[in-house]
């Protein structure tokens, strides 16, 4: 029932108890059963729901549940003023049934609040989209839109298909993918991501994807499984209140017949004189022995947990992954695409007899029409070519680089074989990455620096994974092991392995995985194709989600939607948090449990005692694991 409906329960069965209780105090002379026909209005009227509940359970094999319990035990107090010895109880009944109503209101408005937190978060995925077909815009369906087809988008627009802008430039509003609240930039020949939003210009996109590939999908798709793996905590509460509650059930049983057959034989009152007294005892013990407060409220942690995970850009696929992550020992990073960005970049120039922007220049012409990642490293480092230059007779060297002739002279660009060929004497460099040679008519006049760049946060992300308790980094790689070396002392890493094909990282990850703590996961980051079969053999692989291969996020059981290596450490901290709240709410529900039903037991805790047992706890633990979706502002 819908929390909203619930309340108006409430405050309707509340007056009819109200009035019950002033009509019976009016009339003295109203026998039992007139009471318990008048007080039976504000129960049914309250309680309704929950009788029908505990009568399908029991239809379904399934008598042992929250609604059952207290089908029982209020039942019990409505009937104790007939048992010999016993006094009725009507109002107590009426108003434990409220009371366990307001209980389940309270753990509505909770889930409710925290699946709309969720549901607002990813409320990312656009009904429609703009599509050019035959000289004309058309609205339609996302689904209707084919791999290929161009989309506009326009201003305050969700984009609503993967794509490459073809025309136009715009600022990209991505907090909803990545958590981070900076617009991006993006122009001609960027790639576009779903779920995003259109800040500024329009733009024309060619679509890469089908609307159910498309990351905005990938997402939901991903989050509403995420309950599909339950973390160890969750599979111990189920475990335990299978056997908890036939348990306590049992004991209650016991509770309510044993003791007085007992006093009733020792003192010689016999069985009915006390019967009643030990009765109300059991009753009461039902009420509380309710183990509702923990099967509710720790999976609540960890589904809070999960939305906080997302908030900030972090898909987790389950929360038997939140519970892995928590205990992380080991975090193993792939290089390229994960600790570096994955692309070259002009790091140093060395020029000799000519001066540093001529070097370039020469280069930047000379790689003119190449499309190797490491000619458009030079040329973006140059920038704009349209100097006026006259270049001919460009020719690719198998194996050695580029010749052309740049104003009537010839320029050579490439390695040391290129160098030999033209007879020009070059210089070593022993600095890790890749090193273009550059001679002019045979003469040689300097060298550039190529290499692939570490992340910004990259050695950020190591030193905070060393802050919340991994005890080891290691990078893992199939670049050459001078570059290998390079990154791994840059960023503080405690060991590496280089030239390693992707079976070879198989198996380092083999031999760490029986180096670590038995109590510890091993962590694994990687976004290439290469890396899948390691995410899958990690205890928790986690992808990077914007540039990462489909195989590598399919494989993973977390996706860093940003590409930032800082939030492994910043999900690890969410893990552990709500782990800890997780925690809160076992020992908080059952050190109060089993201390009212020692009292309940001993006859000192009135019945409403053992509602706040039941629907008290429950409410403290509900509000405690909400504070797993405020983690962001926590912390």
């Amino acid at each position: 029932m819908p929390p909203k409906q619930k309340l108006i329960q409430i405050l309707i069965s509340t007056g009819f108890l109200i009035a019950a209780y002033f009509i019976v105090r009016a009339d003295p002379s109203l026998k039992e059963w007139q009471k318990l026909l008048i007080y039976l209005i504000p129960y049914f009227s309250a309680g309704f729901d929950v009788l029908k509940e505990a009568l399908e359970a029991v239809v379904h094999g399934e008598a042992l549940n929250e609604d059952f319990l207290m089908t029982v035990s209020t039942i019990g107090a409505l009937l104790i003023g007939f048992v010999p010895g016993g006094s009725s109880m009507y109002p107590e009944a009426v108003f434990v049934m409220l009371f366990f109503q307001v209980g389940e209101f309270f753990e509505g408005v909770a889930e409710g609040n925290s699946s709309r937190a969720i549901s607002h978060l990813l409320d990312i995925r656009p009904d429609t989209a703009n599509v050019e077909r035959d000289g004309k815009v058309t609205t339609v369906s996302p689904e209707e839109v084919a791999v290929g087809e161009i989309i506009v988008v326009k201003p305050g627009e969700k984009v609503p298909m993967d794509g490459t802008i073809i025309e136009g430039s715009t600022s990209l509003d991505t907090v909803a993918l990545t958590g981070e609240s900076t617009p991006r930039s993006v122009t001609v020949g960027d790639q576009i991501l779903s779920g995003c939003v259109n800040q500024s210009g329009v733009v024309r996109v060619r679509v890469g994807k089908a609307f159910g590939e498309s990351t905005a999908s990938k997402i939901l798709e991903l989050v509403e499984h995420s309950s599909d793996a339950k973390s160890k905590s969750e599979k111990f509460i189920t475990k335990f209140a299978r056997v908890y509650t036939p348990v306590v059930v049992l004991a209650a049983v016991v509770l309510s017949f044993v003791p007085p057959a007992i006093i009733g034989a020792v003192t010689g009152v016999g069985f009915t004189a006390v019967f009643a007294d030990w009765l109300l005892r059991a009753l009461t013990f039902l009420i509380v022995s309710c183990p509702c407060a923990l099967v509710v409220s720790v999976p609540l942690a960890f589904f809070g947990g999960i939305g906080a995970a997302s908030k900030n850009g972090i898909l987790v696929k389950g929360s038997a992954f939140m519970d892995s992550l928590s205990k992380a020992d080991t975090v193993v990073f792939d290089k390229t695409g994960t600790l570096t960005k994955g692309v070259f970049e002009v790091t140093s120039l060395h020029p000799d007899c000519i001066n540093a922007k001529e070097l370039l220049h020469l280069a930047a012409h000379v790689e003119r029409y190449s499309t190797h990642p490491i000619a458009a490293s030079i040329k973006a480092a140059f920038g704009d070519e349209n100097d006026g230059c006259v270049v001919e007779s460009a020719e690719e060297v198998a194996g050695q680089g580029v010749k052309a002739i740049v104003n009537g002279r010839t320029v050579c660009v490439g390695n040391t074989k290129l160098m030999d060929s033209v007879g020009a004497k070059y210089r070593t460099c022993d600095d890790p990455g890749t090193v273009l040679h550059v001679a002019v008519d045979g003469n040689y006049v300097g060298h550039i620096h190529i290499s692939d760049v570490e992340k910004p946060d990259s050695k950020q992300a190591v030193s905070d994974l060393k802050a919340c308790g991994v005890r080891k980094t290691v990078m893992l790689t199939g670049d050459r092991e001078s570059e290998a070396k390079r990154v791994a002392k840059d960023l503080g890493l405690d060991e590496y392995s280089a030239e390693l094909l992707p079976a070879d990282k198989v198996s380092k990850v083999e031999s760490l995985l029986s180096e670590k703590p038995a109590d510890g996961t091993l962590v694994f980051a990687g976004d290439g194709i290469n890396d899948a079969p390691v995410l899958a053999r990690a205890d928790v692989g986690i992808a990077m989600g914007a540039i990462g291969s489909d195989a590598a996020i399919e494989a993973a059981d977390v996706v860093l939607m940003d590409d930032k290596p800082s939030k492994i450490a910043k999900v690890i901290n969410i893990s552990k948090h709500t782990l800890s709240i997780a925690k809160q709410n076992i020992v908080i529900a059952i050190t109060i449990k089993l201390a009212i039903l020692i009292l309940a037991a001993l006859g000192l805790a009135p019945m409403w005692l053992a509602v706040f047992g039941d629907t008290g706890v429950l409410i403290i633990c509900i509000a405690n694991s909400a504070r797993t979706l405020r983690y962001k502002n926590e912390k």
